[in-house]
């Protein structure tokens, strides 16, 4: 579905695309305050420091991505087209991959989940580069 359409959710109202990442980047900035209070203050003294580490990563890309998120829905309001949506999309898919594999590998310690995280990784790659291909071509056209 193209950005700058509308999208139904079943009996709800219809929300445009830029409006979703608007409020997905919102939210994900939100959590990312939330974990990051969480980790400085609560599991400082619960993990080893590398550990500790892995999670502020986490966090750090979360933020990163929840502008990126931001950004994606401007760029799908001003040119509304499938690269921004994918952008977009590639950011929240991303953010869930690769930030949500390090907060498990984190609390859980389990080293397997670390092998999943370089596929969030190109969603973000994927995501950055459908969003600059969105601005030169809504900038030609």
């Amino acid at each position: 579905m193209a950005c700058g359409r509308q999208t139904r959710h079943l009996d709800g109202p219809a929300v445009s695309q830029d409006r979703l990442f608007l409020l997905a980047g919102a939210i994900s900035g939100f959590l990312g305050v939330g974990a990051g209070a969480f980790g400085a203050h609560g599991l400082r003294a619960r993990l080893t420091p590398e550990l500790l580490s892995v999670f502020e990563t986490a966090v750090r890309y979360q933020m990163y991505h929840a502008l990126a998120l931001i950004a994606a829905s401007w760029v799908a309001s001003r040119w509304p087209g499938a690269l921004a949506g994918a952008s977009g999309w590639l950011f929240v898919g991303g953010t869930v991959v690769f930030s949500g594999s390090l907060y498990a590998l984190a609390l859980t310690g389990v080293r397997w989940l670390g092998a999943v995280t370089p596929l969030g990784g190109l969603c973000f790659l994927a995501g950055w580069l459908c969003l600059a291909a969105a601005a030169l071509r809504g900038s030609s056209g």
